[in-house]
């Protein structure tokens, strides 16, 4: 009989059966070094983004085993049954290490604040180690999800800086090429690009912008396409869907500047990855920005910080920080490489994985 992958398990739509199919299966850890499980999320999957985009570092070092001795998983992109699997795996004797994201708060996710955080909060508290994505991601799951009883370390999510790096030549400068990439589950992401982008050409500069990325707000499509007709922009903006990590590379080397809209993002890998392309950033202070760009990664917008009520600038100020790094774009490009290599290298990243897998099997 062949016995179904965890990958499988986690896959069913009852949870009731996940768990007795658990129940029913051995897990023998491995003793010895690091032997790593990621609830499955990565297996046969062609298009990997977000939360799990930083799971492949640490699968190029320790490959994804169905027997293990560490259970490792992602706040913004966990398994089906998640709880299910951690419970078998620790009652087996395995290690559980929570890599934790950004968190539910009304100023985002309003009603469903409770219901995002819950699962959230139980898995947290399961884990034997925490990995915080920024300080940020600290302060708010102790404010929302309670402080944890393990051990916990603060890791900003890497860059392979030898893939993610400038293009041989500088994209031409006639025209501005801005970039949006990413999921985009908030409208301001699209429709504030939009709107600076109309700016910009009003007072007499060639710019495009490409959106590149899901839009997942309820009628995304038809508002970012009203948009572009009522701005005159049909020219002007290119969208495009999903990307993998190769293509990813092609689009920030073919921008000048992305603009991340998103309101206290906690620690968004895409603005990484574009600080070591050398395409500074355009982005609203808040969440985790500040620990991302430094005094050197870009440019922040000032907006009111709030967990209760998500604020936005008048598009015209991110038109004008375009236009700043734009002015001294090739020292603003330089500067931006610069930091991405200096902070958020990748083997730096996998070599703290490391130190704390060690910690928690010794």
């Amino acid at each position: 009989m062949i016995r179904s992958t965890i990958r499988e398990i986690l896959s069913f739509p009852d949870r009731l059966r996940a768990r007795r199919e658990l129940a029913s299966r051995e897990l023998c850890v491995p003793a010895g070094g690091p032997v790593l499980n990621y609830g499955g999320v990565l297996a046969g999957d062609d298009l990997v983004a977000g939360g799990r985009v930083k799971l492949l570092h640490l699968r190029e070092r320790w490959p994804e085993a169905e027997h293990f001795n560490i259970l490792y998983l992602v706040s913004s992109a966990p398994p089906a049954c998640g709880g299910e699997l951690v419970r078998w795996a620790k009652a087996r004797g395995a290690k559980f290490v929570w890599n934790q994201n950004g968190v539910g708060f009304p100023a985002w996710a309003g009603r469903r604040t409770a219901e995002i955080n819950r699962p959230m909060s139980a898995l947290l508290h399961a884990a034997d180690h925490v990995v915080y994505q920024s300080e940020f991601c600290r302060e708010s799951a102790v404010r929302w999800l309670g402080a944890p009883h393990a051990p916990a370390s603060v890791l900003i999510n890497p860059a392979d800086t030898a893939l993610f790096s400038p293009a041989p030549h500088a994209p031409d400068g006639h025209a501005w090429r801005l970039l949006a990439a990413g999921t985009h589950h908030q409208p301001y992401r699209v429709l504030g690009a939009l709107e600076a982008l109309r700016v910009l050409l009003d007072a007499g500069h060639s710019a495009t912008l490409t959106v590149a990325g899901e839009m997942r707000w309820p009628g995304a499509h038809e508002e970012a396409h009203a948009a572009i007709s009522r701005l005159r922009l049909a020219e002007r903006v290119t969208l495009r869907p999903g990307f993998t990590q190769e293509e990813a590379v092609a689009l920030y080397q073919s921008a000048h500047v992305l603009l991340h809209l998103k309101y206290a993002d906690p620690c968004p890998t895409v603005v990484v990855e574009s600080l070591a392309c050398g395409v500074p950033v355009v982005a609203l202070r808040g969440g985790g920005m500040p620990e991302l760009l430094g005094d050197d990664g870009g440019e922040m917008i000032y907006v009111e910080p709030s967990w209760e009520k998500a604020t936005y600038p008048p598009p015209r100020r991110v038109a004008a920080a375009v236009a700043r790094i734009m002015r001294e774009w090739p020292a603003r490009s330089a500067a931006a490489r610069a930091r991405a290599v200096a902070c958020f290298e990748k083997e730096a990243w996998v070599t703290a994985h490391a130190g704390i897998f060690g910690g928690l099997l010794c």
